[in-house]
């Protein structure tokens, strides 16, 4: 499904170019019709344009990189600034600074600066100062901010470029092309869309046209957003699930070396074996004992039995000594 339609970019009156003797022969394939002496953009070739670049800009916002809106006429800094709210994209809406791009280290060092400032005033460093000494950082911290505030997050050079009117901003076009930055931008029939990589033919001088097409581009970088949002939040829980997975797997291991170590091994189960017999050959000698014993005994008892009638035997003979003693007398 296309991001808009004919009718919607024709109540934009995006269809409107300049006059015929201010066009660009390069945008002659763009070029629906001439009527009244002014030149109709073909709307078909626009929508598909603007569906190319949305696409385009949304896999750049996907990939985590930054897009740079350069946009300095008067009708587009409004439209600029709240189009982009939520994005955290840098633009540009006051007079393009030459150098912006390939001397880059130089307004970062500016920037830096700028957030120097911040930290004194933060800090009360600056309430030590002379009252002359506070109004010049002042004035140095409100025209920093006016020049270079919207691109302060801007740490390294951006993937790609948004401009409107590529005429009027032709430095920011140059310094793209040196730095092979892609441009993306509203053509008009006074442009030459060979200058830029992703050309949308569209009015750039009417607010409603610049709104329009400005909007849609937005609402493509906000998809690839989310998107990138959704895939970390993706990609979280998928690490998350595998260090859980590998703890447990962990876990398990150990549970298993810990009954692997319970376990008997077979060198265990050889020595158990060995150490049984032994014990047991102790046990059936102890009857063979008993049994001598109760062999030892049963003689003795027989002698004790056989000497016992010889005692008995006494007496008789004493009863004989004494029968002879009666005869004698």
């Amino acid at each position: 499904m296309s991001r808009t339609n004919f009718k919607e970019l024709l109540d934009a009156g995006v269809h409107f170019g300049h006059l015929k003797r201010k066009w660009d022969p390069a945008m002659a394939p763009y070029i629906f019709m001439e009527k009244n002496d002014i030149h109709i953009i073909d709307l078909n070739k626009t929508v598909v344009k603007i569906e190319e670049a949305a696409n385009a800009l949304k896999q750049i916002a996907k990939s985590g990189k930054k897009i740079l809106f350069v946009a300095t006429k008067k009708q587009a800094k409004e439209i600029i600034e709240t189009s982009l709210e939520g994005t955290n994209m840098p633009y540009v809406t006051e007079r393009w600074l030459g150098g912006m791009l390939t001397n880059f280290p130089t307004i970062r060092k500016a920037i830096k600066k700028m957030n120097t400032i911040d930290k004194m005033g933060e800090r009360g460093t600056l309430d030590h100062l002379s009252k002359r000494e506070r109004l010049q950082i002042s004035r140095q911290r409100a025209k920093l901010e006016k020049t270079l505030g919207s691109i302060s997050d801007l740490t390294r050079l951006p993937a790609a470029m948004f401009i409107v009117d590529i005429n009027k901003e032709h430095i920011a076009v140059k310094e793209a092309h040196r730095l092979d930055i892609p441009v993306f931008a509203m053509v008009d029939t006074n442009s030459n869309p060979n200058l830029v990589d992703f050309p949308i033919p569209a009015n750039d001088d009417a607010a409603a046209s610049i709104s329009l097409i400005v909007n849609i581009l937005t609402q493509a970088i906000k998809e690839g957003l989310a998107e990138r949002k959704l895939e970390r939040e993706k990609d979280a829980e998928n690490k998350k699930a595998a260090k859980a997975k590998a703890e447990k797997k962990e876990i398990e291991k150990k549970e298993a070396e810990a009954t692997e170590e319970k376990k008997p091994t077979k060198v265990d189960i050889e020595e158990a074996t060995e150490e049984a017999p032994a014990k047991k050959a102790p046990a059936k000698k102890a009857p063979a004992k008993k049994a001598a014993t109760k062999k030892e005994e049963a003689p003795a008892k027989k002698s004790a039995a056989k000497k016992a009638p010889a005692k008995k035997a006494a007496p008789k003979k004493a009863a004989k000594k004494d029968d002879t003693s009666k005869e004698d007398k």
